[in-house]
């Protein structure tokens, strides 16, 4: 059987399927990823961006840490793609239990996703350092220099940057789903960050679906890879 009618196959016979994706599942909603040839991680800027997108950075430098994070980070004309309307809809059929995202940009509630671990927060939602209010997106869009609060307080958008770690209560929801999932697919990463990538480890089963447009360093590890864009893919089941 070629690699779609196993995929077709397995999704008919998995009960528990739990999705676990990166920057590449948004691609395709006009949303730059980071390590690619086009990546942010490859653009130049008067600090390297994983400078800038770091706590210390962020506390030293509120000023260019916002410059930085409304330009590059912050999409709000972005619609979900066909593989954020595909994992909501087998959510709604109940086949798909979790959404496992290591994206900041919300694309996975809006298209009707409603399990979903956010490993590196969201941009939804920002938060007062000073008295812990939280404020909305368009709050911080609608500001100019650094964001701050009725308080004074200086608001930090509720994602992880370097030198920052992942919300405990996240990964161990992450690391149950996995372990429980019949089938895990994972789409769009380049399996590269840690401590996220190494929540795969956790999955037991047999039914491990790799989709990524090149080859990361698990291809062998899976039980069948697709080098293909997810949403496309995606779209045709």
């Amino acid at each position: 059987m070629d690699y779609r009618t196993v995929f077709s196959k397995w999704l008919d016979e998995s009960e528990n399927i739990v999705f676990f994706g990166g920057a590449g599942v948004s691609t395709e909603s006009g949303i730059p990823d980071f390590r690619s040839t086009d990546g942010i991680y490859n653009q130049k800027y008067r600090y390297p961006p994983e400078t800038i997108l770091s706590h210390s950075f962020f506390v030293n430098n509120p000023e260019e840490f916002f410059r930085f994070y409304r330009d590059k980070i912050i999409f709000t004309e972005a619609m979900p793609n066909m593989a954020h309307v595909k994992l909501a809809e087998w959510e709604k059929s109940g086949k798909l239990h979790a959404v496992i995202t290591q994206n900041i940009d919300g694309l996975h509630q809006k298209a009707g996703s409603e399990n979903v671990y956010e490993l590196h927060g969201s941009i939804h939602r920002n938060y007062c350092t000073k008295c812990g209010k939280f404020h909305s997106l368009e709050y911080i869009v609608n500001t100019d220099g650094v964001p701050r609060c009725e308080c004074g307080g200086i608001i930090k958008p509720d994602v992880v940057l370097y030198e920052e770690s992942l919300d405990n209560d996240i990964i161990i929801g992450s690391i149950n789903a996995i372990h429980r999932a019949d089938m895990l697919i994972i789409g769009g990463t380049s399996l590269n960050v840690y401590p996220a990538a190494g929540l795969l480890d956790y999955y037991t089963g047999a039914k491990l679906v790799l989709i990524n447009k090149s080859a990361t360093p698990r291809d062998n590890d899976a039980d069948l890879v697709i080098h293909e864009p997810i949403g496309a893919f995606l779209s045709a089941f």
